[in-house]
């Protein structure tokens, strides 16, 4: 009787596939010349930081959403170690989500490389896993990892990036260094299409611990605002002329095949992908919106608890983000009836429907999510953000953008967001905002965006900061990733 064939896939297929992956394994390889030329991320000097900490026995893990530039910044990170004097064969960079690896373990694959280039035990090493989220048990395995290889430096990227964030914290405590990378901010879109001259920093302003900025071309700094919003938040599209012209066709697969019928699905068991995707485009459509859990479930057919649960899953992969509601003293409602729904990258809208003009009815909302998403890059001071809504006798008023002090819990900034120069004159379309101000003490002016006009204006005793949209939104970016 002949012996049963092995039909598992061989080490030598494995091992010459891995070293097409890792050309820099031969003398003077390096990474794709197209990936060197890239700009680098606001976060690249940070996360090669914490890479280049070998001794450091913790796993760093990048998480976000999909087409953000994870891959291309582990690249760039190679290349910097490289660059550095680090030998090629010391790096191992693996792709975990293609057929190769199919039934490989973390351990196997390292194994494969130490005994490729006979490595002893306590050559220092920097191994690079990409896609994590398709090994089963992944954190696990590379907890066990970062415990048994001291010499080794473990870097890994997945894009459900809160579910993999929920994964790491619970299994990976104490052996992983979570590291987000959200999309691409207003400020880094302009420094990657080389228009960072349309906007110039105040002199002396960042004295104040926060910076300030004009632009004397403000037509200019306001179509590159469009463009960002049908297409900047992700890099490829800004540095790539064929997706920038049809971002619908290059972006909207990785958004709906992967994200919302592959990486949750795989993920958190969702049998009814198309039920889950027609959800995501209610609620992409309708940005910056208020609804209601009720309106939700009357609009899409879905019960309550699926609601619930889909805009959990939703969430966990960052393509949106709840905010929730204030009256004008700041106390949050007990019981949550409505909020308000935010696309995480304001480009998605463009990718899964159509691209916007300047004069487009959906400008406003759109603007609005702009700025929403650059709070969204710090995780500590958005959880303090919210909107405003409340009745003054039988009219309903709203505050866009509320920043509530910590210490204090009351309003300390505030932000009505508009894509029009008309409330620079006629203040009757800023009542809300005139009466949040008036019964709480701002640290600073309360902030109204404009289409081109800017300037301070008494208001009943009030400045009130006039700014354009655009130029806000590229304050709120540049000084946040200051801080990175």
């Amino acid at each position: 009787m002949a012996t049963q064939k092995s039909l598992a896939i061989p080490a030598p297929a494995i091992r010459a596939y891995l070293a097409e992956l890792n050309p820099w394994w031969v003398a003077g390889g390096a990474i794709d010349p197209d990936l060197r030329a890239w700009p680098r991320r606001a976060y690249f000097p940070s996360f090669l930081r914490l890479v280049r900490e070998p001794d450091v026995r913790r796993a760093v893990v990048v998480i976000g959403p999909r087409r953000v530039g994870k891959t291309v910044m582990l690249m760039q990170a190679i290349q910097s170690l490289l660059d550095a004097g680090v030998t090629g064969t010391s790096v191992l960079y693996a792709q975990l989500d293609v057929p190769m690896f199919a039934g490989e373990s973390l351990a196997s694959l390292l194994k494969l490389f130490v005994e490729t280039h006979d490595h002893r035990p306590d050559r220092p090493l920097w191994i690079f896993f990409d896609e994590i989220q398709y090994l089963k048990d992944w954190e696990t395995h590379l907890k066990v990892l970062v415990d048994q290889h001291k010499s080794v430096r473990f870097v890994a990227t997945g894009s459900a990036a809160a579910a993999l964030q929920m994964k790491s914290r619970e299994s990976g405590a104490g052996r992983f260094t979570d590291f987000v990378l959200p999309p691409l901010t207003f400020a880094e879109y302009l420094d990657f299409c080389e228009r960072s001259d349309l906007v110039q920093e105040v002199p002396g302003s960042a004295e104040g611990g926060r910076a300030e900025f004009r632009s004397p071309h403000i037509d200019r700094l306001n179509a590159e605002f469009v463009n960002y919003l049908n297409y900047g938040g992700f890099p490829e599209a800004v540095m790539s002329k064929a997706v920038r012209e049809d971002p619908r066709r290059y972006l909207r697969q990785d958004i709906v095949d992967k994200v919302l019928q592959k990486d949750l699905p795989s993920l958190f068991g969702i049998s009814n992908t198309q039920e889950l995707n027609r959800f995501f485009n209610v609620l992409a459509f309708n940005t910056g919106n208020e609804v209601s859990p009720k309106a939700l479930c009357d609009s899409t057919g879905l019960d309550h608890q699926r609601l619930a649960e889909y805009m959990e899953y939703l969430e966990a992969a960052y393509l949106v983000k709840r905010v929730y509601r204030i009256d004008s003293t700041a106390r949050r409602l007990k019981r949550v009836t409505t909020y308000k729904v935010y696309l995480t990258n304001p480009s998605m809208r463009a990718a899964l429907f159509a691209r916007v003009r300047g004069d487009d009815e959906a400008m406003g909302r759109l603007a609005e999510t702009a700025i929403w998403s650059q709070w969204l890059h710090s995780t500590s001071t958005v959880q303090q953000l919210h909107y405003a809504r409340w009745k003054e006798g039988r009219t309903d008023l709203e505050v866009d953008l509320v920043g509530i002090n910590p210490s204090t819990q009351k309003p300390w900034f505030a932000v009505e967001i508009k894509w029009s120069d008309r409330p620079y004159s006629d203040w009757s379309e800023l009542r809300g905002i005139r009466e949040l101000a008036a019964k709480n003490k701002l640290a600073r002016p309360p902030v109204v965006t404009t289409k081109t006009v800017s300037g301070i204006v008494d208001i009943e005793g009030q400045p009130f900061q006039f700014t354009p949209c655009s130029l806000h939104c590229y304050t709120v970016a540049r000084n946040l990733l200051a801080q990175t």
